[in-house]
């Protein structure tokens, strides 16, 4: 018996392991031999209009990679069958689509599954799951369209058809990089179009009513575009005019730049104060628009007075002038202001703070006296109502006047009336104060005083001391 030695065994041994390893990878790296008996598979059932090619061992893809194969491909009543085994370790959405395409001209059909949506959670494709037919799409059979291909070339006159390409050759020769950048766009805007394809379909069908609009104006149309013509051929004619005018504009624009520029800052404010002119205006509207429509009647009444007295016996020519000034006539209006007792002499040069309540005349509203005055004014927002304050037009209170004379009668604040009326600084209320002493301011310097009347007096020797005899009464003030 040959004894080998250990250098063989173990050369043997080495081999052995080699041969294993490559025969496990081929039976596990290629041949897939736990697919082949399907283990780590599941079975799919794909329902086909057509077979679209399809053959046994066609390739299956999921997101770009291979994920199984094509088992068999069988004919139905209704269109064919196509039976899938998949790998188990990828998830496929069961809400999933599949498409036919072939790898080149020639054939080699793979089946595509492409997701409806991107939910990873379920549910996912199981053994014996169905793909039904409204979810599949397959591509027309090459053979028809070769022959159709074919008819439609044989019904081309070849003479014509020979001209047709020379002539398309004279036409795009050498414009192949435009003629590219034309089918790629082209093709980019295909695929958006097929992403909107419900709004292009609406505009379609939305888009008769406008042509028809536009069928109906032709002639407007056409009117239109002959005055533009007419416009862009004065624009041509004055063409260098329109360049200076262009080249002056320039500065012009600069001019204007700078001028808001320096504005900027008080703009704001400006627009604010506007606004708020604006929300007045907008309240005064319709005396503003009474406003504007006697403005020129107006106007032209004053223009009328001013021209001369033509044809007339008068020697004087123009307006009538009266230097009648009614001094005190009518007297003023003293109801509702501060009384006699409480009014600050001018002489005095301090400025106290503003009584509270509001001066004005408090007169009745129908009173032939200041009949502008506050009392009379119209409510904007209650026609037919006049009132002196925004806050008594906007509501039920009704105006009340103190009396219907000049001066102050009865309580001099008229607190009976229930109305704001201007009241005494704190400590001096007549109802808690004694009586005040019935004086009233004098002042030296001038000589004048207001009188109970509500007149003013003046009189420059009442502050004199010293006796008075007859014979300085004779004698003139000194000045």
């Amino acid at each position: 018996m040959i004894r080998l030695p250990r250098t063989v065994w173990i050369q043997l041994a080495i081999l052995a392991v080699v041969t294993l390893v490559a025969g496990a990878v081929m039976l596990f790296g290629f041949v897939k031999l736990p697919a082949l008996i399907g283990i780590g598979r599941y079975t799919v059932t794909l329902e086909l209009p057509s077979s679209g090619g399809l053959y046994p061992s066609s390739v299956v893809t999921y997101r770009g990679s291979e994920i199984g194969r094509v088992d068999e491909v069988g004919v139905t009543d209704s269109g064919a069958r196509a039976v899938l085994k998949l790998e188990s370790s990828t998830k496929v959405p069961a809400d999933v689509s599949a498409e036919v395409h072939s790898r080149s001209a020639v054939g080699e059909q793979f089946v595509q599954l492409i997701p409806q949506t991107d939910d990873s959670s379920g549910p996912f494709l199981g053994n014996g799951d169905v793909i039904p037919v409204s979810r599949v799409t397959v591509p027309p059979e090459i053979a028809g369209l070769l022959d159709a291909t074919n008819r439609a070339l044989q019904a081309i006159p070849q003479d014509d058809l020979r001209t047709v390409v020379d002539e398309a050759n004279t036409a795009v020769a050498g414009l192949g990089p435009e003629l590219s950048r034309l089918v790629d766009g082209s093709a980019a805007l295909a695929i958006e179009a097929g992403k909107t394809v419900e709004p292009i379909t609406t505009l379609i069908d939305q888009a008769p009513p406008v042509l028809d609009s536009q069928a109906r104006t032709s002639d407007s149309i056409r009117t239109w575009a002959n005055r533009m013509a007419a416009i862009t051929g004065q624009l041509k004619a004055q063409d260098a005019a329109f360049g200076h005018l262009l080249n002056q504009g320039a500065p012009t624009l600069e001019e204007g730049r700078a001028l808001f520029d320096r504005v900027a800052p008080a703009l704001p404010i400006l627009l604010a104060n506007m606004v708020s002119l604006g929300d007045i205006a907008v309240a005064y509207r319709n005396d503003i628009e009474q406003l504007l429509v006697l403005f020129p009647q107006g106007t032209a009444v004053m223009s009328a007075i001013i021209l001369p007295n033509a044809h007339t016996k008068q020697d004087y020519k123009g307006v009538y002038l009266d230097f009648n000034l009614n001094l005190n006539l009518p007297p003023p209006c003293n109801t509702g202001f501060l009384p006699v007792q409480q009014q600050r002499s001018p002489v005095m040069e301090d400025a106290p703070e503003r009584p509270a309540g509001d001066l004005y005349c408090r007169i009745p509203q129908d009173s032939d006296l200041n009949v502008r005055g506050v009392r009379n004014i119209p409510c904007e927002t209650v026609p037919g109502k006049r009132a002196p304050t925004v806050e008594m037009c906007e509501s039920d209170e009704q105006y009340v006047p103190l009396n219907d004379g000049y001066n102050w009668k009865g309580d001099p604040n008229a607190t009976l009336s229930g109305q704001g009326v201007p009241q005494y600084p704190p400590g001096q209320d007549p109802r808690t104060a004694p009586p005040p002493v019935v004086a009233v301011p004098y002042d030296p310097g001038t000589g004048e005083y207001v009188g109970p009347d509500g007149k003013r007096y003046t009189q420059g020797d009442l502050a004199q001391t010293g006796e008075k005899t007859w014979q300085s009464m004779l004698i003139p003030p000194s000045p």
